[in-house]
């Protein structure tokens, strides 16, 4: 029995994944590490741009970075990232998922984004209505995932959590909550070797997967 789905959003609801991308790389563009960051990024995917903030520093500027520097990065972000995720495609068949089962599922968004910054992009993209509730980080995906289980009287085996990123994979095992990993065609299956419950390429297989395999009761 399913009685609700935790999604990751960027990859997963909206095709942003180009749009972070390029973000980093316009934020360390000065760097002649820019194509390690850029990939360190790519290889953590739905993890906190500020934990990224952190092992970038660390790790190839070798700086340390202050709470004022982070905070001054995380804004430029935003400005660098929020036009093109407003404007992006959504991935297929996702409109058409939410439409179609916001009302007999609880649906939630569990993002890497901060929190504020992903209520305003649902809200501004019109997505609101299909969410029972949407978190952010800094909240871990397994946090955000115990949260809910436990706010809304949901079990582990009632809920399925969609990602794109190892990050997603991860913080569903830590909450044992099945996981749909979803492929990007363009990036590969970052799930190769790891058991998870579907793969998926889009929505529209999302659709078939749930209504063959589970009974939907809200």
């Amino acid at each position: 029995m399913l009685k609700g789905i935790v999604f990751d959003f960027d990859g997963v609801i909206l095709e942003t994944i180009d749009v972070k991308k390029e973000a980093f790389r316009k934020l360390f563009a000065d760097s002649e590490y820019v194509d390690d960051i850029v990939k360190y990024h790519m290889e953590n995917g739905g993890l906190s741009r500020y934990r990224k903030f952190e092992y970038i520093y660390k790790n190839f500027l070798q700086k340390t970075l202050s709470a004022e520097q982070s905070s001054e990065l995380g804004k430029m972000f935003r400005d660098y990232a929020l036009a093109g995720v407003l404007k992006a495609e959504f991935v297929d068949g996702a409109l058409e998922f939410l439409g179609k089962h916001h009302k007999l599922l609880n649906l939630f968004v569990a993002s890497g984004t901060p929190h504020e910054e992903m209520i305003e992009v649902v809200e501004r993209r019109d997505l609101k209505s299909y969410f029972r509730q949407v978190f952010g980080s800094p909240a871990t995906k397994a946090e955000i995932l115990t949260g809910i289980m436990s706010k809304y009287g949901l079990l582990a085996t009632e809920l399925i959590f969609v990602g794109d990123a190892l990050t997603d994979y991860y913080g569903a095992a830590e909450a044992g909550v099945p996981f749909v990993g979803r492929i990007n065609p363009d990036y590969g299956n970052p799930f190769e070797g790891l058991k998870v419950t579907a793969l998926i390429k889009d929505l529209k297989e999302l659709d078939q997967y749930v209504l063959r395999n589970y009974t939907l009761v809200r």
